[in-house]
């Protein structure tokens, strides 16, 4: 007989049902992320553990009633696990009454995060048509450098912008790279006498830190350089090292277009407190536009979109 707090005998199938598609009554045999993990008391005195399990189509209570605590050891909050189980209805919610689980170590964590609507495909040729965009031969190899990094290139696509804010899924970093290159060109046009290059250049490199800010699991969590440094001070490193091979890439516009990045929250997060060129104040409010707009649509009017 097997273990009941085991993990089943095998992995989900490749076509194992989705939270979005769970009824009352299912048998349940998935990988899920447990995003939630509490060990509770029933009214009877017995422990129990209340679970929550995402895929990407959503979450679902879930419980562990039976032999609790030998199946806590089994597993963390963050993990993926295998699960098996019965969903049912409770207060109106469906939930699923755990049989079996297990942390499983072999599924891949991408697989259970949001991802972009978006095709990163179709994205990644609109970065690539902004970075043509830049004439300047300093910038325009500063691009290029960055363009043909292959793993800089892969975490640039998979990447989020935050965690719980604008674009909090993978793929968001792309999306809102080239959202604000596209609103960087449009103001260029507007506004002639702002130095395009510059603008798109520091438009498609200012959140670059957000490729070495994040961890993937089950969660999207956050990277101990993240933790130290923050995507700021990331980004302009990345930046400097691409710069290196690019041959006209001189101080001046190192100078001009690291300025840009740090102050793209806002002044007052830039040691001098000011903005010293109107290229930087129109990517402030440029990447401020995308990120409270987008923020607005995703979590509802009154979020601090900035991340």
């Amino acid at each position: 007989m097997m273990d009941p707090v085991a993990a089943p005998p095998h992995t989900a199938a490749p076509d194992a049902p989705t939270i979005a598609t769970l009824r009352a009554g299912d048998e349940v045999e998935a990988v899920f992320a447990c995003t939630r993990k509490e060990r509770l008391m029933s009214r009877a005195g017995t422990p129990y553990l209340a679970l929550e399990l995402r895929d990407r189509t959503g979450a679902i209570p879930a419980r562990v009633f039976r032999d609790a605590d030998v199946a806590a050891a089994r597993f963390d909050r963050g993990d993926l696990v295998t699960v098996a189980g019965r969903v049912e209805r409770f207060r109106d919610q469906l939930q699923l009454d755990v049989r079996a689980i297990a942390k499983d170590a072999g599924a891949d964590p991408a697989a259970f995060l949001p991802v972009a609507y978006c095709d990163l495909d179709e994205l990644d040729g609109f970065l690539e048509h902004l970075a043509n965009e830049v004439h300047d031969a300093g910038y325009a190899q500063l691009l290029a450098a960055l363009l043909a990094d292959a793993s800089l290139r892969a975490e640039w696509r998979r990447a989020p912008c935050s965690r719980g804010g604008h674009h909090s899924y993978l793929g968001g970093l792309l999306e809102h790279t080239v959202a604000v290159g596209t609103l960087a060109l449009e103001a260029c046009q507007l506004h002639p006498r702002l130095n395009s290059d510059l603008l798109i250049t520091a438009a498609l490199v200012h959140d670059l830190g957000k490729t070495e800010e994040f961890t993937y699991g089950a969660e999207i969590a956050q990277s101990e350089a993240g933790r130290l440094l923050g995507h700021v001070e990331l980004g302009l490193r990345i930046v400097e090292a691409a710069a290196t091979r690019a041959p006209a890439m001189d101080a001046d516009r190192r100078l001009a277009l690291a300025h840009c990045v740090l102050t793209h929250h806002g002044a007052d997060a830039a040691p001098n407190r000011r903005f010293g060129s109107a290229e930087a104040l129109a990517l402030y409010r440029l990447n401020a536009l995308d990120a409270s707009v987008k923020g607005a649509l995703e979590h509802g009017v009154g979020l601090d979109g900035q991340a």
